[in-house]
């Protein structure tokens, strides 16, 4: 357990904070005192002391407390390069990591936007297993959980299922109808009984529509006497020329039409010629 312990501890003197590491840093930390059972430390305040009438119960925990931040206090103070240790040499272990979460709270916040960046534009890649694609996505909601901006169950399962494949819309579209509520760790589960499932099944054909001849009656028939159409216009193109002049029906005689006949036109202008005469007497007959 000892070596365990000190082959952790390596990891924080190997690469020092120096100011442009602290988020490094500060996961390597959150790891070696969880190996140790020891990071609390960082995350509660300094308890109030027992009073003289307190339990042992009590008394040791606060004793044991005090004993774990001062060991903590010091780990962090190796961990650091000179000029950061000489700030925070007179701090207790929880006040160190809140004053370098202020310092380099840009840094985080950089952070925060890289990861969420990634995880909302994160898609399957064809071909790849959904669990690798899926515990990359849970690795992205649990970095911003720990920086200090946790994903709920319901957005989280969103963001994973919106990165899926069009292969697994069904699945999507039956989880959403039914409501199905599960833990990251049981949607993994169940993304890969699916991938199986859709594996041995294969993809759904699709219709493919064809563009061009349209099957039916038309091209049946297109198909059936074998008869040749002919077009419209050819239909109607005369065989022989047409004759420019027939025989008149008015006077009987060739070369012209009744509408350009002398003698009808003659008899026209004598009928009106009459017929205005006509006219005229009428209207001196009425006006005498």
């Amino acid at each position: 357990m000892a070596n365990n312990t000190l082959s952790l501890r390596s990891i924080l003197k190997k690469d020092k904070l120096n100011g442009i590491n602290f988020l490094d840093c500060f996961r390597n930390l959150r790891i070696v005192l969880k190996q140790e059972k020891k990071k609390y430390v960082i995350k509660e305040p300094i308890p109030d002391e027992p009073v003289a009438t307190a339990s042992r119960a009590d008394k040791d925990k606060f004793k044991k407390h005090m004993d774990d931040m001062l060991g903590v206090g010091f780990l962090m103070l190796a961990s650091m390069t000179s000029e950061l240790q000489k700030q925070h040499e007179d701090m207790v272990a929880y006040d160190m990591i809140q004053n370098l979460k202020e310092i380099y709270k840009g840094q985080a916040r950089q952070e925060r936007y890289e990861t969420s960046k990634a995880m909302f534009q994160c898609k399957m890649s064809e071909g790849s297993p959904v669990g690798v694609h899926v515990i990359k996505m849970m690795g992205y909601i649990q970095m911003l959980e720990k920086l200090g901006f946790p994903l709920k169950d319901e957005l989280a399962t969103d963001v994973i299922l919106q990165s899926l494949l069009d292969s697994f819309n069904q699945l999507v579209l039956n989880f959403n109808m039914n409501e199905i509520n599960k833990t990251l760790p049981q949607l993994l589960g169940m993304l890969r009984t699916a991938e199986i499932n859709l594996k041995k099944v294969g993809p759904k054909p699709f219709l493919m529509v064809r563009k061009g001849k349209k099957k039916g009656k038309s091209a049946a028939n297109s198909k059936g006497d074998g008869k040749t159409k002919t077009d419209g216009k050819e239909a109607l193109k005369p065989k022989k020329g047409i004759k420019k002049d027939g025989k008149c029906f008015h006077c009987g005689k060739t070369g012209h039409w009744k509408r350009n006949c002398p003698t009808h036109l003659q008899e026209v202008k004598k009928a009106k010629t009459s017929e205005a005469s006509t006219l005229e007497a009428s209207k001196e007959k009425a006006s005498e």
